[in-house]
């Protein structure tokens, strides 16, 4: 009985060894290897984590790239730094692009993060004093705005070096900024005010402002004239619109047939709001229900229809033509027909959620175009 057991085990080692000598990568392996090593061309959507609070498990860490034009499938994970004091990796507050200096750039609560877009390579990282949030970086890619974390001031930062050039004070907890497309405004909401400031960049001061709204200013968006701007404010489930021109508010829009109800982040019932890149429809995060509310872009704001999501959303942004739209809770939408057409995964399959992505275009391994992790309007007038 003990020899045929001897005999049995020897057999089974033999197999064993054979086929560990035999196996081979499979054709999907050997494909996902090859894709990440050949350079990128055509439109990807970068998506950073965790992008929601510290949570691992909705992508795990760094900056995950997607083919736009082929399914969303993933592409690659690009690692990067940013961490705790105690090692692990931080919540990220923010990312941006310069299409000029081939790189984009993640701020972390404690820093900010230049990442070569040809190489994937980590150029610098930046200990922030006081922390980061939400950045934006100007069109000509040279300079961005960098909200200190809820702290009183932003800091202007040159886009090579990662040098301050300035500092912005008189806030009460710096938080959300749009650069807009125009480069002539940087658009700055504190989270703890009822108005939004307006900076020149030209001089780096602060030179208008709108509202006030009806509670504190959260995520917001406006329109590519620079004429409206679409605000969350806490305890609202719905928007308001101000008039940049003016300075003034003009409008308030709650969602009909919805309860506000509880949410597990953020602490306001609409966290998320986006204007479509051709300024025909406003789609806002609905937290407690766990739905996107998409409604018209013309007074009087018409309520258009509702799309479930597969958890809370706390964000929404969009492709540059406007054909996708992405919820942070990990869907892709196509606009037009509501459809949700796939789920974001890693390459282990698991889904991925991020309040901070955004679309770049890559020719021939290098960025030529990027979109913005706001959902903000593209008509130009």
């Amino acid at each position: 009985m003990k020899n045929g057991i001897r005999i049995f085990a020897a057999l089974l080692s033999v197999a064993v060894i054979a086929f560990i000598i035999s196996w081979k990568p499979s054709p999907k392996t050997k494909s996902a290897v090859n894709v990440a090593a050949t350079p990128l061309n055509g439109r990807y959507l970068f998506a950073a984590v965790p992008g929601v609070r510290d949570y691992l498990g909705y992508g795990g860490h760094g900056l995950l790239v997607f083919d736009i034009d082929h399914g969303h499938q993933f592409v690659k994970r690009i690692p990067f730094k940013g961490l705790h004091p105690n090692g692990q990796p931080s919540n990220i507050k923010g990312i941006g692009v310069s299409i000029p200096l081939h790189s984009v750039y993640v701020t972390t609560l404690e820093g900010l993060q230049r990442i070569d877009l040809v190489t994937g390579k980590l150029i610098w990282e930046k200990q922030i004093p006081d922390g980061c949030d939400r950045l934006s970086v100007a069109p000509d890619g040279k300079t961005m705005y960098l909200p200190s974390l809820e702290s009183h001031y932003w800091n202007v930062v040159d886009c090579e070096t990662g040098n301050i050039i300035k500092r912005l004070d008189g806030f009460n907890a710096s938080h959300n900024t749009i650069y807009a497309l125009s480069g002539k405004h940087v658009y700055l909401a504190d989270l703890k005010n009822t108005m939004v400031k307006i900076a020149d960049p030209k001089t780096n001061t602060v030179t208008a402002e709108v509202g006030p709204f009806i509670n504190f200013v959260r995520p917001f968006t406006i329109n590519g004239s620079e004429t409206r701007i679409f605000v969350n404010c806490n305890d609202l489930l719905g928007f308001e619109v101000g008039d940049l021109t003016t300075g003034k508010k003009i409008k308030q829009v709650v969602v009909e047939g919805w309860d506000k109800g509880s949410v597990r982040r953020h602490g306001c019932p609409s966290h998320g709001i986006g204007l479509t890149p051709d300024e025909k429809e406003i789609w806002l995060s609905d937290g407690a229900n766990m739905r996107m509310h998409v409604f018209s872009a013309v007074e009087p704001y018409q309520q258009l229809t509702t799309i479930p999501l597969q958890d809370m959303p706390g964000w929404i942004t969009f492709t540059i033509d406007g054909k996708y739209a992405y919820p942070s809770s990990g869907e892709v939408i196509d606009v037009k027909t509501r459809k949700v057409l796939t789920i974001l995964k890693d390459e282990n399959y698991n889904s991925v959620e991020s309040e901070k992505l955004l679309e770049i275009d890559f020719k021939d391994g290098k960025p030529v175009k990027a979109g913005d992790q706001f959902g903000v309007g593209r008509v130009m007038r």
